[in-house]
Parts: C-alpha cells; structure tokens; sequence
C-alpha cells in the first residue's frame, strides 16, 4: 500500500478536526504535551518545506550542470505568500482613524502649473452657426502636451587661412560646447546619460532610439561615450555624497546584487531623503562598507580606547591580545600596508585578524575629519551595518517581515500569528503619532508598552522566538523616541536597491571597471536630482554644454537641508 503525501490544506483539516475534540481538555499536563506536539508538528513542517525547496534547487544545478534545464518557473493561479508588510500598515491605518473622522482623500495637483507652453493657436468658430444675440467671451483654454523629435544636424564651415611666410594653417575655432568632443553635439551627449540611468535602456536600445531619428552612429562609439565622456561627473557624484553626509546626522544604508565582467558584486546605496549614492563593490564586509562611508579614501587604523573596547567585545584569544598590546601603538594611525606587516608579527588566525582590523579602522574611521562622520546609521539587521556609528537604528518595516516569514500549519497559531501582528501595526502607527508630536511623557508610555508587548508568550513557539528577538532589540528600534526625527523604516534605500535591481535585469552586468563607476555616478545624479525636484536632463545638458547656469545638486542639498530642518544632533 503506498504513502499519500499530505499538502498544507490536508494537515489544516486534520489539526482542525483535531483541535475540535480536545478543545474541552481540562487537566493543564495533557495540555501542556497537545501543545508541545502541535509546536512540533509546525516546526518539522517548516524544516520539510524548506528542504523540499533546498532539493529542488540541488536538482536544478545538476541538471543545469549536465546541460539540461532546470523545473521552470511556472507561476501558479493563486497569489504567492506575500512577505511584505505593506497590506498590514494600511489595513492598521485605516483601522486607526479616529470615530467621526474620515479618510483623507487624495490630494491631486494640477499638472498645468508645471507644463511649459510652447505656442499658441487660436481655434475660431464658424460665425454662421452663432445666434443674433451671441456674446463674445474671450477664450476656453485647454493645453496638449506633445513633443517632436527632429535632428539639429551642424555642418560648421570654418574658416581656413594659409600663410606662405609662415607656412602655418590658420582655422576658426569651433563653439566651446562641440571643440574637442567629437563628431556629436550636446544634445546626443546629454541623451546617452539619462536613457542609461533614467530609462534603464541597453545600449543595443539606445543605438536603435537614435538610428530611429536618423542620427548615423555605431554601438561601439555609444559604448565608448558612456564609459569615457563623462569623467567631470564622477567629481558631481563627491560632491553630492560629501553634502548628503553633512545635510543630516543620520544616514540609510542598504545593498543589493551587481554583476562585473560575469562576477558578483555588491551595490551599497547610502541616502537620506536629500540624496542618493551608488557604490558598486566586489565585497559587503565591514571594512567595505567603511570604505563606502570614507567615499574610498586609502584606509587607515587605529589603536585607542575605542578600538580596545571593541576588541573586548570579538573577544580574541589572550595570547593575541596581549601581541596586539605590544605591537601597535596607541593613539597612532597607520596605513593597511603597515597595519598587515603589524598583523604579521601577531600571526592572528584569519578571523581574528579581521576582527583587529575592524576594530581599529572603525576607530580611525570615528577619528578622522577628511569625511563627515555618521553619528547614526539606519538599516536591517545585517553584521556589517554593526558597530560602525555612535548609534544605529533599525528598521521597523523589515522586522515585521519576519513574523510574515512565519508558515503556521496549525490553524491555531495562524491565528496567534495575526493577533499579534495586529497589535505589532498598532504600536508602529503610535510610534508615528509620536513622530509628530514628541513628548517625554508619552515617549515612557510608548517604552512601557514595548516591554509589554513583546514580553507576550503565545504558546506558539515560533511565533514566541521571533517576539523575544524583537524585544532583544529594543534600543535599536526605539531611538526614535530619543530622536523624532529618524525615519522608522529603510523604504529610502530600499526603493534605491530597486532602481540598481532594475538596471541589472536590463543589462545583466558592466564589462569594466569605468563602465561600472560611470553607472554608479548617473544613478546617484539621477536619484538624487529626483528627490531635489530638478529634471535630470536638464541638468545633465546643463554640464556637458559647459553652461553652468544651474546650481550643482551639492549646493541644493545644502541649502534645502538649511530650510526649516532640524537635524538630531541639535536634540
């Protein structure tokens, strides 16, 4: 007789019917061991799962590996589990409205205070089908946006002069924005950048964008003008990452996956809600990420009080601490080469080398003034976001995801599962209440009713795992009541991750490092000039003519961070 195996919908019934009969238990021992069962019964459950899914992967690369293909992607009729914690917050700010209060409806803006009008037309009226007494009115304006695109093709005919006595040629000079940029005007130029960055475009796209108009080029010279015609912008890029570090004392930070040359990579995005900046890195450890924070500045280390501290905190070996005591010398900075021939004479193992060096560049990356140090960092739970700053906050938004990430089989805990998110919704949307009134009373409250809430013990063991990792967290998730003005979730960077996401489905990979920096400068240009309310083709146009007529973005992040915010640092 062969064995059925049981699907999701088969155990629920089963848990059910069974729930159903033991509902009127009474002694608390057999309770206690039917609720050890059911927790245990969910917790094989989720082992299977997830080694159902790890198999099928397995499968998957030995098939690929034997040249076949793998299971395909099939999506089925039903929606996914969605993971994300959007429908959550919405149904739990709609439930929080106030009695008598109603919905607040979209605010729409017209669209004709920003639209340029180019002509005019008048529209007149056949006069013979008015009546005697018809009235003259003036006008009914409506405006249609359209657009043309037509070739502004220059054939610039120089003027040549030869002197015999000389024996020199003498030419007239091109306009400043076409001498010495070769056979393509300003307006091709300035277009190149914002179909890579702003449209996603492949170059295979943009080369049949242009060939569409009848501008004769080659992809090779698109390749060529992307990855070597901008270099003055990668100064643009310093600059604008220079001021949003200085426009708050807070800063978000997330990564995701990039492709170089077929190998993988990371992009770390750093931002506020005055700026956007896009490194691409081979590695996401600490000491990369503290590169990002130094915008690349050769590294540097040191050994003092922080440094000690933090290495009190890796807990290394006796014997090492005692070599790291002898051979560096407090209070000095040294480079990574003098460093490593420093971490030579200890002979660390790998792991506790790195901790030394982490320890000390954080310390030096706390002492140095080339680059604005962040006083409080926001991002998810990830090691290498650790340590770095004076204080770190985490994000609500990515907590919440993991009790979504919970797969209940028992419907009993399904329904613990979502009680208690419910109250989960409802204590954020008060912390956002606070955001927008702070008070030191109120900011107790809300301290007292986190310990409440996530001391909760559900029965559900999971469930009741993922609450006390929450509570260990509490200072993190709580500096918001220290600081009103930190955002309570990393959406910024987040939604920044997705435009590099976005760009790595459309072209795969960058083939060289100039290719892969000039992608991380038009993307921190364009995100950034989008959150500054400035079009980003104008500005880009405005550069490659040499113009200058519009602020840099550097000094709008300045200015805007000088309107009317205060940073909370000043708390």
């Amino acid at each position: 007789m062969g064995f059925t195996p049981l699907n999701k919908n088969d155990i629920q019934k089963i848990m059910v019917d069974l729930h159903s009969e033991t509902a009127s238990l009474t002694d608390p021992k057999t309770k206690s061991i039917f609720n050890t069962l059911l927790n245990l019964i969910d917790q094989l459950y989720s082992e299977n799962e997830s080694l159902k899914e790890q198999n099928q992967q397995l499968k998957d690369e030995v098939n690929c590996l034997k040249g076949e293909q793998g299971k395909p992607a099939i999506k089925a009729n039903s929606q996914p589990s969605d993971h994300s914690s959007e429908k959550e917050r919405k149904q739990n700010n709609d439930s929080n409205e106030g009695d008598g209060e109603k919905k607040k409806k979209r605010q729409r803006k017209s669209k004709l205070a920003n639209v340029k009008v180019d002509r005019e037309q008048i529209c007149p009226i056949d006069k013979s089908i008015l009546p005697k007494d018809a009235q003259d009115k003036g006008y009914s304006d409506i405006v249609i946006q359209d657009i043309k695109i037509i070739t502004d093709n220059v054939r610039y005919r120089r003027e040549m002069y030869y002197s015999p006595s000389t024996h020199k040629t003498y030419l007239a000079d091109l306009p400043t924005n076409v001498a010495g940029k070769g056979e393509y005007g300003v307006g091709i130029r300035s277009l190149i950048p914002l179909l890579k960055s702003e449209c996603h475009l492949s170059e295979r796209s943009i080369l049949g964008f242009l060939q569409n108009f009848g501008i004769e080029i080659s992809s090779a010279t698109i390749s060529n003008l992307w990855t070597k015609g901008y270099t003055d912008f990668h100064q643009e890029k310093t600059a604008i990452f220079e001021a949003g570090l200085s426009s708050t004392c807070y800063q978000q930070i997330d990564d995701t996956g990039a492709r170089v040359k077929g190998q993988n990579h990371y992009t770390q995005i750093l931002c506020n809600s005055f700026y956007s900046a896009y490194f691409t890195t081979p590695r996401k450890d600490r000491l990369t990420v503290l590169d990002v924070l130094t915008n690349f500045s050769p590294r540097q280390f040191v050994y003092n009080a922080r440094a000690i501290n933090l290495l009190d905190g890796f807990k290394l070996a006796k014997k090492i601490r005692q070599g790291v005591d002898q051979q560096l010398e407090k209070g000095i900075f040294y480079n990574e080469a003098t460093m490593s021939s420093l971490l030579d004479i200890i002979k660390p193992g790998s792991q506790q080398r790195t901790r030394i060096m982490e320890a000390c560049a954080i310390a030096a990356y706390r002492e140095q003034i080339e680059t604005p140090v962040i006083k409080i960092l926001m991002s998810d739970d990830a090691p290498q976001f650790k340590l770095l700053t004076e204080e770190r906050t985490l994000c609500w938004i990515h907590d919440g995801r993991h009790y979504k990430k919970l797969n209940p089989v028992i419907p009993l805990h399904k329904t613990l599962r979502e009680e208690f998110l419910t109250k989960y919704w409802i204590y954020y949307h008060q912390l956002k209440d606070y955001k927008d009134a702070p008070d030191p009373n109120k900011a107790i409250e809300l301290t007292q009713q986190f310990e409440a809430l996530f001391s909760t013990r559900t029965g559900y063991q999971q469930l009741d795992d993922r609450i006390a990792k929450t509570q260990a967290k509490q200072k993190e998730l709580l500096l918001v009541l220290k600081y009103p003005e930190l955002p309570l979730h990393n959406n910024a960077s987040e939604l920044g991750a997705r435009v590099q996401a976005r760009a790595r489905d459309i072209s795969l990979h960058t083939m060289s490092e100039e290719g892969t920096k000039i992608k991380d400068t038009f993307m921190t240009l364009s995100q950034t000039a989008k959150k500054l309310g400035v079009r980003t083709y104008d500005y880009i146009r405005d550069r490659v003519s040499g113009e200058f007529k519009l602020p840099s973005l550097a000094q709008l992040i300045h200015e805007k961070s000088q309107a009317g915010f205060v940073s909370p640092c000043n708390l």
